[in-house]
């Protein structure tokens, strides 16, 4: 790492570029999915080597919680960057592209990781402005392992000692313009899954009156859940989609049992308990209409990521003094996403920023998005991310806890 210069916080990112695009290219060609990631907790060590942090490694996970001491007595801060792939094959014909059959930094995970760590480095450098601890999170398994939450069962919330007073995120999209974008309350949507199987009677395909036939009513069930997201308020919204379906294995034969999975995604908990005992309601009754018994399974996994509303006007303040009001965009609706940040941000108040990496010349209504194999992410925001970070550290330590307003959230 070459010495920064300790201009500004961003001019000392921008001088850091290389660094971060190195580490990227790195983390990139060799993405690692789920709750072990021994190689991607390798770099990441290995380029926090020499910076004055308190570090320490996950037992259940490969995480890495890095403490830098300040040099004032405010509350501690957390900045957080999750590390892991998603298992989807890169089709992009990136010089750097993933060497991981299957496997591809498709979320942009590997650009918060890099962000972070020059975020670490910005910090050492300005050790003495600090005015309070921070804690840096980086966690694996974000993707559907419920990482966060394993580093909040360890004790990442409290590493400083005290439990810290606010904690930020941030994630890139590949089709937003290179600008951080910002939203009071529900950022992102909760999660939830719809698991059901369908008992009936197999048989013959060719006499299907001899059986109960269980495909045929999945079928009916995928096609009635419709009237689930029917009853609920437009601006209250739901998504509810059917991504696997399951049953039989010969087309002569009608299988004793078939089953479907759906995700189920809402911005509240009361819509979310509602949808799922509407749609346990209708799909008893509709196996009671045709004499087959139902297993239907409702089960809830993450809250919705919800950003306290002071602590997004400091972001949005922090942005402005830094960087420049022409870097801040208002997020107008919130994502369908789910992210497990939302377990911190459950925790202790705090805000997740959208960092858009369209590339330059880029038409946002034709480029892929997250999650695609065809995924591009611009690296020139790079040093605009570990900037930010820095900045909120510097800044968002120098204040005192705010207290949380429950009617805020929303």
């Amino acid at each position: 790492m070459r010495r920064l210069r300790r201009v500004s916080v961003l001019e000392d990112a921008r001088e850091i570029a290389p660094e971060l695009t190195r580490w990227r290219r790195e983390l990139h060609a060799h993405p690692e999915v789920g709750l072990r990631l021994p190689r991607t907790q390798g770099a990441v060590l290995a380029a926090l080597d020499g910076l004055p942090l308190e570090i320490g490694t996950g037992t259940a996970a490969t995480s890495v919680t890095a403490v830098l001491r300040g040099a004032g007595d405010g509350p501690p801060v957390l900045l957080r960057a999750d590390m892991d792939a998603i298992p989807v094959q890169e089709l992009t014909g990136l010089p750097y592209a993933s060497s991981v059959p299957g496997v591809m930094h498709a979320c942009g995970h590997d650009l918060h990781t890099a962000m972070l760590l020059g975020a670490a480095h910005l910090l050492a450098a300005r050790r003495a402005e600090l005015p309070g601890d921070v804690v840096l999170m980086f966690q694996p398994g974000e993707e559907g392992w419920e990482g966060a939450r394993t580093m909040i069962e360890e004790g990442v919330l409290d590493a400083a000692g005290p439990r810290v007073a606010a904690a930020f995120g941030m994630h890139v999209f590949s089709t937003l313009p290179q600008r951080f974008h910002t939203r009071r309350g529900a950022v992102l949507a909760s999660s939830s899954a719809l698991e059901v199987t369908v008992h009936g009677e197999g048989g013959h395909a060719s006499a299907p009156h001899l059986a109960r036939d269980p495909v045929l009513v999945v079928a009916e069930m995928v096609q009635a859940l419709t009237l689930v997201t029917r009853r609920t308020d437009v601006f209250d919204p739901v998504v509810l989609t059917v991504t696997v379906l399951h049953g039989g294995a010969r087309r002569n034969i009608i299988p004793a049992s078939a089953g479907f999975e759906a995700t189920v995604r809402t911005f509240s908990d009361a819509t979310a308990t509602r949808v799922g005992d509407e749609a346990r309601r209708l799909l008893d009754g509709l196996a009671t209409a045709h004499g087959v018994e139902v297993d239907a399974r409702f089960v809830r996994e993450r809250p919705a990521t919800v950003s306290d509303a002071d602590e997004v006007s400091f972001v949005e303040q922090t942005v402005r003094d830094a960087l420049g009001e022409e870097w801040l965009r208002p997020l107008e609706h919130p994502f369908t996403g789910a992210e497990d940040f939302s377990r911190v941000l459950a925790e202790v108040p705090g805000a997740f920023v959208a960092l858009g990496a369209l590339p330059d010349g880029a038409d946002p209504a034709r480029a892929a998005f997250n999650h695609s194999g065809h995924a591009v992410f611009d690296e020139a925001v790079l040093p605009l991310g570990a900037a930010l970070h820095a900045e909120i550290a510097l800044r968002r330590s120098g204040r005192p806890g705010l207290a949380r307003n429950p009617e805020d959230q929303r």
